[in-house]
């Protein structure tokens, strides 16, 4: 990935500057979505100070004995991130690196071509990749990690810190490196306990051949470039301390003898989810707005910057906490790295850690979807520039697995990016299928030779270009997912932003849907019913097979969900009326006779891999629900999806892992729920999948090089919760699958339930003690454990508590 010119030299942006800029952020504002990196007003600062008291949030902090190696750092380093701007934290004594990233840099562009073999050009120099923003090094030379000793680094989940300390010559140094969201800024402040002090240097670097500069005013250092595809981008940094001296040398910034040290680095680029400019802003000019994004922070002290993002960050993460039981002494005074080892090596549970890792999946979200793209398979952290299929966003399962988790875990403001997406990708996605879709090329076309809607490829972008295989049912999960976050918000001004997207994809499958003549197997029936044109069930088997069971289920939902959004916005109700009898029509799958599985294309014979890491024909038992052990669904439908997941296995990489465990926790089966989620805390190395030093999610491939995807770490915690946890609209389970490790005592507070409730649960020797059901726009609800449901009505903002619910 080449840079082809460097911008000149920018200026400040005045007063005046700033008022066009977030003038600019209104009218984006009002199309739906938020620029990704603009002027923003100045953060309102706390007025008492929001940090925990020493000691009160062990349990929520993770911490190892070594810094991170240089080399390692997508498995070792530590994450920050405030949304947008991210960054990988070594943590190294004598040598800080951090890898830096902005969730908009991208290369590529459109992509708006087919190949010869039909699919969408899918490399770094067409479709583009997620790639680094820079890395900024902080030298102290005399304090090499030979000559230090204690040291000792953590991550802070409920604080959002990362810190490090060690000891040198009888000095304790300290660091802490935070990304702030109010003043959209990261920074390391450097302090030390006993007359130390701190000399070296400080250098940002681009990582795509840019020039460093630094002021004749002394005050900062910074670059800026652009892509062939016309995304401006760029980065400034800026220091000061206290004790000593801090000045501009050339392209670094140098401190002599400073007792306290802050550095502060921003950066950005003018991408904005505005179609008509082609997602880019482009009076703004990234280079100019960082350097006035870190003087304006470096005008207050550390602290203030500290309580700043520490209030910011625990005013979201404080809306859950959960208590899984309690670990021993000895699991508590290991290191988390020293945790992850012991949990596998004895299968003891170590249920705060299992907490734990539930919260670090929180953490991430906090830190990698507010306000900007959603998270795509990277999250928002690299190490390099060439992440695993260019960091893009897969929509076959995995964009749509970093969010399930959002709303369950109290963090339902953090599922705006996917949607905000989502809205801005639209129209291209539209003009794409409308030009492309049927062209004869493209395996997938419609026989129908009718076209209208929109759908997707397996592999999307930022820049509304497409990757790989066309994916049609992609549209419908997509639309699905959407939906599902009104359904826990009942939040009406979603439903409305979404529904033309719900009735884009309702019309694509209107004119892609074929009329069959099935023979009912007990009666010898024969009856006409609507199945899927040909598709890929992703991703094995024929490439060319109607009526698979991933597609006719997704549809079968995405055809109900239009119905009752058209019902409560009161709009559409004709076409409601038309999507409605194409879902009753709509073919669903049998159990095969041969296999005893429920059936994942139209055939009695298993045409795939028996141990595929997709669950695609399960899609109607998680996500979905239409498949449900309750007496709702037909016996046999239950168990022959039972035996095909039990087929599958239970080893696979960590996202199917998840996918594994939510299924069998929708089947009530604790120990194999819980089974896969220990799976997933096994330390990732000898060639295993597993979890990472920095509690990553890695897949192993060959010679042992390891793999980050980040839905991992957001389907397991969504597994955890729904093992607590069950709702649908008007119904509300409690623990059930609640495994024996985490029976004895727990708690959950501000469990996302659908319908419009949020719940706190406490429970004791397998049974629950107290629920809390609070509306947040539902009316009503029933609470269900074992045979006594509890029918509630409520008015939104009001709360009930049930107790002695297990007697």
């Amino acid at each position: 990935m080449d840079t082809r010119r460097t911008d000149p030299p920018e200026p400040l942006p005045s007063r005046r500057g700033l008022l066009s800029l977030a003038a600019a952020t209104g009218a984006l504002a009002a199309l739906g979505a938020v620029p990704a990196f603009s002027a923003s007003a100045a953060p309102a600062r706390p007025a008492a100070s929001p940090m925990l008291p020493e000691g009160e949030g062990a349990t929520t902090e993770l911490w190892w004995q070594a810094p991170a190696d240089d080399g390692s750092m997508i498995t070792q380093g530590l994450p920050v991130g405030n949304g947008r701007l991210g960054a990988l934290v070594s943590n190294d004594p004598g040598r800080e690196r951090l890898f830096l990233t902005d969730a908009t840099m991208w290369t590529g562009g459109l992509n708006a071509t087919l190949d010869d073999d039909g699919q969408f050009p899918y490399a770094r120099e067409n479709f583009g990749s997620f790639t680094l923003l820079a890395e900024l090094t902080v030298d102290i030379p005399d304090h090499d990690l030979s000559a230090v000793s204690g040291y000792r680094r953590a991550l802070d989940l409920r604080q959002g810190l990362v810190t490090a300390s060690y000891v040198r010559s009888g000095v304790t140094y300290r660091r802490k490196v935070f990304a702030s969201a109010p003043d959209d800024v990261i920074v390391l402040h450097f302090t030390q306990d006993g007359g130390g002090r701190y000399t070296g240097t400080i250098s940002l670097d681009g990582t795509h051949g840019e020039t460093t500069t630094g002021t004749h005013s002394g005050r900062y250092a910074s670059f800026s470039a652009e892509f062939p595809n016309q995304l401006r981008y760029g980065a400034a940094v800026t220091a000061y301390g206290s004790g000593g001296t801090v000045a501009v040398d050339g392209a670094r910034i140098s401190f002599r003898n400073c007792k306290s040290l802050t550095v502060i680095v921003a950066g950005g680029t003018n991408y904005a989810p505005d179609t008509a400019n082609g997602y880019r802003n482009p009076s703004l000019y990234p280079r100019g707005l960082a350097r006035t994004k870190v003087l304006d922070a470096a005008e207050h002290s550390a602290t203030t910057l500290l309580h700043t993002h520490v209030a910011d960050h625990r005013e979201l993460f404080e809306r859950m906490h959960v208590s899984l039981g309690t670990s021993t002494a000895l699991q508590r005074g290991m290191d988390t790295w020293e945790r992850i080892g012991a949990r596998h090596t004895d299968d003891t549970p170590d249920p705060e850690l299992e907490a734990a890792y539930l919260q670090f999946g929180r953490y991430l979200m906090i830190a990698g979807s507010r306000g900007s793209l959603p998270l795509n398979l990277q999250g928002l952290w690299l190490d390099g520039n060439d992440p695993d299929w260019m960091g893009d966003y897969h929509t076959d399962i995995n964009i749509q697995m970093n969010y399930w988790m959002a709303d369950r875990a109290a963090l339902s403001d953090c599922f705006d990016a996917l949607t905000d997406y989502c809205l801005a990708q639209l129209p291209p996605w539209t003009d794409l299928t409308r030009t492309h879709f049927n062209d004869p090329r493209n395996r997938y076309r419609n026989s129908t030779g009718r076209i209208a809607g929109w759908t997707v490829a397996i592999s999307t972008n930022i820049h509304g270009g497409m990757g790989w295989w066309w994916h049609p049912a992609g549209n419908a999960w997509l639309c699905n997912s959407l939906y599902e976050h009104y359904e826990f918000t009942q939040d009406r001004a979603h439903l409305a932003r979404i529904h033309p997207m719900l009735k884009g994809a309702c019309e694509f499958w209107e004119a892609r849907l074929l009329t069959t003549t099935i023979t009912d197997p007990a009666t010898g029936e024969k009856r006409e019913v609507l199945v899927a044109d040909s598709d890929w069930s992703p991703e094995h088997g024929p490439l060319d097979a109607k009526g698979i069971t991933y597609a006719q289920e997704l549809v079968h939902t995405l055809f109900g969900n239009y119905r009752t959004a058209c019902e409560a916005l009161g709009k559409d109700t004709a076409y409601a009326r038309t999507v409605a009898g194409l879902r009753d029509r709509l073919h669903l799958p049998r159990v095969s006779p041969t296999t005893g599985w429920l059936e994942e294309w139209m055939s009695p014979d298993n045409l795939g891999e028996t141990t595929h890491r997709h669950l695609s024909p399960l899609v109607q038992l998680f996500p979905g629900d239409r498949i449900r052990p309750d007496g709702s669904t037909p016996r046999k439908i239950v168990e022959g999806a039972a035996a095909l997941l039990t087929a599958r296995g239970m080893e696979s990489f960590g996202w199917a892992n998840a996918w594994r465990s939510l299924c069998w926790a929708r089947l009530k089966d604790a120990d194999k729920a819980y089974r896969l989620v220990v799976n997933n805390l096994r330390p990732s190395t000898g060639g295993s999948n597993g979890t990472a030093p920095n509690l990553f999610d890695i897949y192993q491939v060959e010679q042992g090089r390891g793999i980050f995807q980040i839905d991992g770490n957001f389907g397991t915690p969504a597994a955890i919760i729904e093992m607590l946890v069950y709702s649908r609209p008007g119904h509300v389970e409690l623990l059930p699958a609640l495994p024996d490790a985490w029976a004895a005592s727990g708690s959950i507070t501000g469990v996302g339930v659908r319908g419009g409730f949020t719940l706190d649960l406490s429970w004791k020797n397998g049974r629950p003690t107290e629920a809390t059901v609070t509306s947040v726009g539902g009316r009503t609800t029933t609470v269900v454990y074992g045979e006594r449901p509890r029918k509630l009505t409520l008015s939104p903002g009001r709360s009930v508590t049930l107790r002695d619910l297990g007697r």
